[in-house]
Parts: structure tokens; C-alpha cells; sequence
């Protein structure tokens, strides 16, 4: 059979058997996929260390008729090495369940590959706070499948200035004279509404090349993580350990 080689990182595994592995990878040229590892568990397999989640490099498979069979390896990063806090691993894996939520066999996904590579990254990075991450990788995930609000001109009269509430209920900007009529709106400060319009905007390369202050991360928080969990309809494990 035909083989063929993918980039990508390893969102789960799962026993199989004895010795296999069941891996989910996300890559670039197809999407997700699903790749049986055959002996991986065994100590002296050539698969043991690059069927582990958090493992990005170059899949080599070949396909069969429901799944693809791993026939080599070329691992480029070791994430769940360089991941070594356990609230950075949480966060890490909390990127891998979104990317399997979002991911769909035979459609390219460098952008959401790309994103879920920066993030991990960033995990590594101790200047800059798993929270902070957090939040661009949720919102940044939400732009990738076009599913982010407008944050750019009121959702009520459509005007772009002003733009310092958020109604976290409907999940729409509005601008302070239109936020005078509806309740339970969330405040905006105007660093954080151009924070977050950065982070829609910015290159993949250039999302973690910023900071903000504590209180502009909560404001991000109260908008951001309520409406993702608003637009998803998965319950991810692992936030249970963040």
C-alpha cells in the first residue's frame, strides 16, 4: 500500500489489545485522523515515545479502509516533556480536547495545527500566564471555525466607537448608549476590547507577543470563556484539573 507522511501532534491514545495503540492525530494535510500504532506499548517499539499525546513531528501511515496503520515516526517536539508543571499539562491538555472537538477527517487544518503548535509553546514560556493563553487559544479557536462575535462595531446601531460592553447572554458587543438598555452586561476597559480585537486580527506567529495587566485579563476571562463554553456542546475533562 501507498505511504504517506503528515505532520502533526498526537491529541490522544488509547490501549488496544496488548501492545497497540489507538492515536488520534490532528495534522496538517488531513485533518484529524485516527492511526493504529501496532506494538507501541511494547518497551523496545520505535513507536513507544511518539505515540504519547502532546507529540508533534511527521506521521508516516498508510491507509486502510476505516483507519491509517503508523509505520514510522519523526518526532519534533516532545510537548509532554517540556510541559512539566501539572496546571501547564491541565492547560495543555485542555488545547488537545478542543483541537479534537473542532478537528474533521480529510479537511486541511494547518491554521488549528499552527495554533495548537503556538499555544504549546507559549505553556512553555514562563512569562507569559497560563491564563492569558488560555483565552487566546479559546478565542483564536473560535476565529479559525467562525464562530467569534462581532467585537469591532455595535451589534444594536452598528457604530465603532464606544464598543465597552459585552452581552455575554446573546453573545454581542454593544456600545455604551445601546448598553444603557439591557442588563447583566459585562464592562469592557478600551485595552481590553483592542486586546482582544489583536488577538482576532494577529498572525498566528504574532499571538503571544503581548501582556496585560491583571485586571484586563479578567475582563478577557468574563467575556471570552463564557462565550466559548456558550458555543460548544462537549464537557472537557480536563478542566476539572485547572
Amino acid at each position: 500500500m501507498e505511504q504517506i507522511t503528515l505532520s502533526g501532534i498526537v491529541l490522544s491514545a488509547m490501549p488496544i489489545g496488548e501492545y497497540d495503540k489507538r492515536l488520534v492525530i490532528l495534522t496538517k494535510e488531513r485533518g484529524k485522523i485516527t492511526a493504529f500504532a501496532r506494538g507501541a506499548r511494547r518497551q523496545n517499539s520505535p513507536y513507544l515515545a511518539g505515540s504519547q499525546p502532546m507529540t508533534f513531528g511527521e506521521f508516516t501511515v498508510y491507509q486502510g479502509r476505516n483507519a491509517y496503520t503508523l509505520t514510522a515516526v519523526k518526532v519534533t517536539k516532545y510537548f509532554s516533556e517540556t510541559v512539566k508543571d501539572f496546571e501547564k499539562m491541565s492547560y495543555g491538555m485542555y488545547f488537545l480536547e478542543i483541537a479534537d472537538y473542532y478537528g474533521r477527517e480529510g479537511l486541511e487544518a494547518s491554521d488549528a495545527l499552527n495554533l495548537l503548535y503556538v499555544s504549546m509553546m507559549a505553556l512553555t514560556n514562563e512569562h507569559i500566564p497560563d491564563r492569558l493563553v488560555r483565552v487566546i487559544y479559546e478565542l483564536k479557536a473560535l476565529v479559525i471555525n467562525g464562530e467569534y462575535p462581532d467585537f469591532f462595531n455595535c451589534s444594536n446601531c452598528g457604530r465603532s466607537e464606544r464598543l465597552n460592553f459585552f452581552d455575554v447572554k446573546n453573545g454581542r458587543l454593544v456600545c455604551a448608549e445601546c448598553g444603557d438598555n439591557i442588563k447583566r452586561l459585562v464592562h469592557l476597559d478600551d485595552s481590553t476590547l483592542y486586546a482582544i480585537q489583536y488577538i482576532i486580527t494577529a498572525k498566528l506567529s504574532k499571538l503571544y507577543t503581548f501582556s496585560v495587566k491583571e485586571e484586563v485579563l479578567s475582563e478577557m476571562e468574563s467575556v471570552i470563556t463564557p462565550y466559548f463554553v456558550s458555543m460548544v456542546d462537549r464537557e472537557f475533562k480536563s478542566l476539572d484539573f485547572i
